[in-house]
């Protein structure tokens, strides 16, 4: 059994040793899958939220005064009564450690916009990477693109989602490109004068013409 390297960085930042589920023995496993429908339909399904806080907020109490209380139906006992007798004394204090922040590796591809996507969020990159895959590390707030083994582009991480973050010179080069661009004043049609039907008829003869010679 082989364990993700993430996981082993974590487990030994935390000082536990994870211990893999038998395969087909449901008794090892536990209940993870199940309890993600719980909280589904007995804590969110039918509820609207202003934005994440709001929904930690909510989730923070449901889960003192609801879930924490309630008999559970294979325990018999309400989880936080088990929590105090059985689990509590087993668990280390956190000394003031900072929550633990991976480095993540991604691979993407440059979409035809001169972007990458990382986490709903767009990150500007050279043009002419435009559909090339690229390294993308994430780590310390940041995010690093690589290509080749160099670092091509580089970008503070967004908190938010749907984003994006474009650097000037990654389009520098790109025809008939105005950065920052520019809106016009006054709509496409009014730049110049409208033209009927019989402005767009032209003789036969300025064909030839343009051609060369004659073409009967």
């Amino acid at each position: 059994m082989r364990f993700n390297e993430r996981l082993h960085g974590f487990a030994r930042y935390w000082g536990f040793r994870p211990r893999a589920c038998a395969p087909y023995r449901a008794r090892t496993k536990g209940k993870d899958e199940r309890g993600v429908g719980y909280v589904k339909r007995n804590a969110i399904a039918g509820r609207g939220f202003d934005g994440w806080a709001a929904l930690e907020a909510h989730l923070d109490w449901w889960m003192r005064e609801i879930a924490d209380q309630r008999v559970h139906g294979t325990t018999g006992e309400a989880p936080i009564a088990r929590f105090v007798r059985e689990e509590a004394a087993a668990l280390r204090p956190l000394d003031g450690r900072p929550p633990f922040d991976p480095m993540r590796e991604l691979i993407r591809r440059v979409k035809t916009d001169a972007t990458i996507e990382v986490d709903t969020n767009s990150y500007s990159v050279p043009w002419r990477l435009i559909g090339e895959t690229v390294a993308v590390t994430v780590a310390d707030g940041r995010i690093s693109v690589r290509h080749c083994g160099g670092e091509v582009a580089s970008h503070g991480e967004i908190a938010g989602r749907r984003q994006r973050v474009m650097v000037a010179a990654h389009l520098e080069g790109v025809a008939a490109l105005r950065w920052p661009p520019v809106q016009a004043s006054r709509p496409p049609a009014a730049l110049a004068p409208a033209l009927g039907d019989a402005d767009l008829l032209r003789p036969l003869s300025e064909y030839e013409q343009a051609a060369g010679g004659d073409w009967s």
